[in-house]
């Protein structure tokens, strides 16, 4: 009778001490930046883009020109392309912007 109550208590431990960790992997893990907190290059205005590390109005007009001209962005490094981003101010927003 000791023995079974014995194994009782420790089953008993075992699931309450696995429990938070079954509980914990059923749900999402964040992100650090979410999708939504992402800065749409193609549909954002010339004040939004100022936003962006390293970007300041020129630049931002710049890059809603050079949208204007070429259609939209068909990807990040295709910003490498306008006059005052190069790579150190691309590596800077790519974490923050998408497409």
């Amino acid at each position: 009778m000791k023995k079974i109550i014995s194994v009782l208590i420790v089953c008993c431990c075992l699931t309450i001490v696995a429990a938070p960790a079954a509980l914990a992997a059923d749900q999402p893990v964040a992100k650090s930046v979410s999708e939504e907190a992402l800065l749409n290059v193609n549909s954002a205005d010339a004040l939004k883009l100022t936003e962006l590390p390293g970007i300041g109005e020129v630049t931002a007009a710049r890059i809603v020109t050079y949208r204007d001209e070429n259609g939209p962005f068909q990807s990040v490094d295709e910003m490498i392309k306008i006059k005052g981003i190069g790579p150190k101010v691309l590596a800077k927003i790519r974490p923050l912007i998408t497409i």
